[in-house]
């Protein structure tokens, strides 16, 4: 196997694994890297907070960039469920590299020929399809039995070949998603492995799956072929791994002799998309080294002996190690401040959306409220049909003398004048009833028509239409509205018997004629002006005259103005009432959505506090006297070098830079190797 490093970049000899560092923004030592339980708490704490704010946030409607916000959102969710606040709450978890690729670029095979066992099966229906593999040290176990990390998934233990299913898990098998845990001794204490589905399987379930893992890992490490490395799938999940700034290293598996030109092409790419400081170590075809071929299935150990001595380096030197995991880590929370902020301006766009189509509903209705008090207010009613069953109720000469006779002898002539004529005043009820039902029906279905029409014309709100039948008023307005009518008309009659009982000589009056007075009312409504008449006001040829001069001989001035005001406002009430029922049928779509409950502002403010937590949890890092380090803390993986190069009897390194006993790239002229990537960056940091 051979590593690749940056073109640009002079070499420096490789130090031994004990004095190797990993890559962070800030370099630490391990025991900094963790840093005070203080800073972390507070951090934690604001990442809470912000859990909540996201797990409450909705972006259901369908404005521009709405899906592209809901799966940030998801993938948000994810990174603060599946790793950042599982790795908060465990900063001595194990570091977690997720083994992640293309269809049948050997990510499997890889992971067993590190551990010199068969712990995960290869091939294209392998259990990694259902059951991504972790592999970890025995010592390690406890880290990964809980829900620590990847929550989601039911854990099923591996021991010695069996298979044990943990208590969350149903056994019903297939469709369970499962983490198939497996211990063993060949990997070293801090590390694990966890081998993934495809990121380009067939299935977008486990295309979900394969992407969710990854952005579980304090490392990745990608596979790809020579025949797959261009593949834009694959390049989407690293070029997202570069904006977080995860820990990246690439493996180029199965290049045939001759085709070394294919990693030149891929370290290309690499810098393209912002991966230039990542590694990259190329595994040769099966048989193309030496007379090397594979065993039981297992890659000879010179094909990763690079890999294995890069990953036992990483893993197992707690300040590899720690500088790792604090440096995806850090990525990852600005990543989330960055997505935070951006779905506070969906959160807003849908506000907008949301505000912008109760908007047209509030408008149309009220219009259509408007329309209805126009109507019963200027005379309109007191046409057709109303006139003529009013002017036969009281279109007499005998009522229209006692009218100019005088009030005094008015009040005397209404108990005998309507006495007479009882049977009379349904019918101009009736037809007021009539003329009130069109008015409001016509204004309804024009408030139907207006709204469905603005609705189709916004993307947000043409998708909620489908299947509603909301282009015209509901089948049941009609009755509804008659419902109201008659209540209204309730009123009337009632605010008539309740001023009559009031007065000191008009029971006796009333007790003859309170639905003729209460017809009179609604006439003198009808013809009125926010609620008041006068005798200026002349309709129909003096019809409202005559019932504005009838209630005033009974009532007086003052009582027939308030109560031509109550009556007034009682038929708005009703009429609103319909109408809101009517816009409830719109409306009842967006309550349902919550749109209107996504905060942008909050949204914000959660991120702040997010952003300033972690500026203070790494101010309070601190930086390591150089070549400090701490003891070594594990094994090393199959065909991984010696902790130190071999020497000649003179002591001196044979070749500089080689690792057990294989030149990694330097010439026995004295041509520096190229870094491991941990040393580059160790090397930038201290620019």
């Amino acid at each position: 196997m051979t590593q690749t490093g940056p073109q640009e970049e002079p070499a420096e000899p490789s130090s031994t694994l004990e004095d190797t560092t990993a890559p962070a923004e800030q370099p630490v030592s391990a025991s900094s890297a963790l840093t005070s339980d203080a800073t972390t708490a507070a951090l934690v704490d604001a990442l809470e907070g912000l859990r909540a704010r996201l797990g409450a946030l909705r972006l259901p409607l369908e404005v521009p960039g709405a899906a592209h916000a809901r799966e940030d959102l998801a993938r948000a969710t994810d990174q603060l469920d599946d790793y950042l606040l599982p790795r908060l709450r465990a900063e001595r978890a194990p570091l977690l590299a997720v083994v992640g690729g293309s269809t049948g670029a050997g990510k499997s095979t890889l992971v067993n020929s590190l551990l010199g066992e068969q712990v995960t099966t290869p091939g294209v229906l392998r259990p990694t399809t259902r059951s991504p593999v972790l592999v970890h040290h025995p010592l390690d176990a406890r880290w990964f039995g809980a829900d620590r990390v990847l929550p989601g998934l039911a854990r099923v233990a591996t021991h010695g070949g069996s298979t044990e299913a943990s208590p969350d898990h149903d056994g019903a098998g297939a469709r369970t998603r499962t983490l198939r845990l497996v211990p063993s001794a060949n990997l070293p204490q801090g590390l694990a492995l966890l081998d993934a589905p495809d990121v380009d399987s067939v299935e977008e379930a486990n295309r979900e799956l394969a992407g969710q893992l990854l952005g579980a890992a304090d490392l990745w490490l990608f596979v790809t072929t020579a025949a797959r490395y261009a593949d834009a799938v694959p390049w989407e999940l690293l070029t997202t791994a570069a904006s977080r700034r995860a820990q990246v290293a690439l493996v180029l598996d199965r290049v045939d002799p001759g085709t070394e030109e294919v990693a030149a092409d891929l370290r290309r790419l690499m810098t393209e998309h912002g991966l230039g400081e990542a590694s990259l170590f190329v595994v040769p075809e099966t048989g193309a080294v030496g007379e090397e071929r594979m065993i039981d299935g297992l890659l000879p150990e010179s094909a990763v002996s690079e890999l294995a001595t890069w990953l036992s380096g990483v893993g197992g030197d707690p300040d590899s190690r720690a500088r790792v995991i604090t440096a995806t880590r850090d990525g990852v929370v600005d990543d989330l401040v960055r997505r935070t902020n951006a779905l506070a301006d969906a959160a807003d766009a849908q506000q907008a959306a949301d505000a912008r189509l109760r908007g047209a509903v509030e408008r149309h209705h009220r219009e259509a409220l408007r329309q209805v008090e126009a109507a019963t207010s200027d005379g309109a009613l007191l046409r057709g049909e109303v006139l003529a069953r009013w002017q036969d109720f009281i279109g007499t000469g005998e009522f229209f003398r006692s009218l100019e006779a005088g009030v005094g002898k008015v009040r005397d002539a209404v108990g005998r004048f309507f006495r007479g004529r009882p049977k009379e005043a349904p019918q101009v009820e009736q037809a007021i009833a009539h003329g009130l039902e069109s008015v409001l029906l016509d204004g309804a279905e024009q408030a139907a028509e207006r709204t469905y029409a603005d609705w189709r014309d916004d993307v947000a709100g043409s998708a909620l239409l489908d299947g509603l039948e909301l282009s015209r008023t509901a089948p049941n307005l009609r009755a509804e509205v008659a419902e109201a009518i008659r209540g209204w008309q309730g009123d009337v009659l009632a605010l008539v018997r309740e001023q009559g009982e009031g007065r000191r000589g008009t029971a006796r009056a009333l007790s003859f004629g309170v639905n003729a007075l209460g017809v009179s009312l609604m006439v003198v409504v009808f013809a009125s002006t926010a609620g008041l008449t006068g005798l200026e006001i002349g309709i129909a040829g003096g019809t409202a005259v005559a019932g504005q001069k009838l209630l005033e001989a009974v009532f007086g001035d003052d009582a027939v103005r308030r109560l031509a005001a109550q009556a007034k406002e009682r038929l708005t009430a009703r009429v609103d009432t319909v109408l809101r029922g009517q816009a409830a049928r719109y409306t009842a779509q967006l309550d349902a959505l919550g749109a209107d409950r996504a905060d942008g502002r909050r949204l914000r403010d959660a991120a702040q506090d997010v952003a300033e937590a972690s500026r203070t949890e790494r101010s309070g890092r601190e930086r390591p006297a150089d070549g400090l380090t701490r003891p070594w803390s594990g094994g090393l993986l199959r065909g991984a070098g010696t902790l130190r190069p071999p020497t000649g009897p003179d002591g001196v390194p044979r070749v500089p830079g080689t690792l057990a006993g294989r030149d990694t790239g330097a010439t026995a002229s004295g041509e520096e190797p190229r870094r491991p990537f941990w040393k580059r960056w160790r090397r930038k940091d201290r620019a």
